[in-house]
């Protein structure tokens, strides 16, 4: 029998909080990332404000560990591991029935892959412009919807912050309290179902949507949605994951 070794998995303490950073995750190119409209060092940003917040020091948060194609290949094949595509989880999982995907978008400019979109199960359309009270309640209705229509093992939640009003690529008009609202909806659904729910914050083209990342964290600890292993409410783990998913322009949106 063979016995594959990883350095992939660590003992995480107890004392740690479930946010998973490393330092790797901010992008720099001499300079020439300051051009472009993403804040690719966004995720550092959010952590210096969670500590001057007093919210964490190095010692509690997990680090992450970088999986080898090795450690891939425990769990997948080489053929689907070429056939991943950088924005096409939609693709990814077109035909795969363990899957259900709720996307929520400004239906005028995403997806514009329309073979991708036939994988979206619960399609959530918003015009130009929708402000927080439209969009809040159909996160919530439709978040609902989808888990009591279907009990998945876990749940990922694509975070982004590109919804938020001035942003260049969403379109919408979602204040920074109404995108601390909605993964406050969405950890609620979640908790209430004892399911465990993977956090990543995602697209967001503003330099101020890493202030707005971290008050969202610090408002998920507030409510007992996060916290070290015992802490909170329910016993379901909510983990968040201090890195960019393959976001929709103008989405929110839950694979689970």
């Amino acid at each position: 029998m063979l016995v594959y070794i990883t350095l992939l998995y660590s003992r995480v303490p107890p004392s740690c909080l479930p946010i998973v950073y490393h330092p790797d995750y901010n992008i720099t190119f001499i300079g020439l990332e300051k051009l472009h409209p993403f804040d690719s060092g966004k995720w550092g940003k959010v952590i210096r404000f969670l500590k001057e917040d007093q919210f964490f020091t190095d010692r509690n948060i997990v680090e992450a560990l970088e999986a080898t194609e090795d450690d891939l290949l425990v769990v997948h094949t080489k053929r689907y591991l070429s056939r991943l595509k950088g924005n096409g989880h939609e693709r990814d999982f077109l035909n795969d029935q363990r899957v259900f995907i709720m996307d929520m978008f400004n239906r005028h400019i995403y997806p514009g892959d329309v073979h991708a979109k036939k994988a979206i199960k619960r399609r959530v359309e918003l015009d130009w412009a929708t402000e927080d009270s439209e969009y809040l309640q159909k996160v919530e209705l439709h978040s609902e919807g989808a888990l009591n229509e279907v009990r998945p093992d876990i749940i990922v939640y694509n975070a982004g912050t590109d919804v938020l009003d001035g942003d260049p690529l969403g379109g919408l008009s979602i204040s920074p309290q109404g995108i601390i609202k909605r993964d406050e909806l969405v950890f609620r659904a979640a908790r209430r179902r004892g399911i465990p729910i993977l956090m990543v914050t995602s697209g967001g083209y503003q330099k101020k949507t890493a202030r707005i990342i971290a008050d969202s964290i610090l408002n998920l600890h507030q409510q007992g949605l996060i916290g070290p292993e015992g802490e909170g409410e329910g016993s379901a783990p909510m983990v968040t994951h201090m890195v960019g998913g393959a976001g929709s322009a103008g989405s929110a949106h839950t694979a689970v």
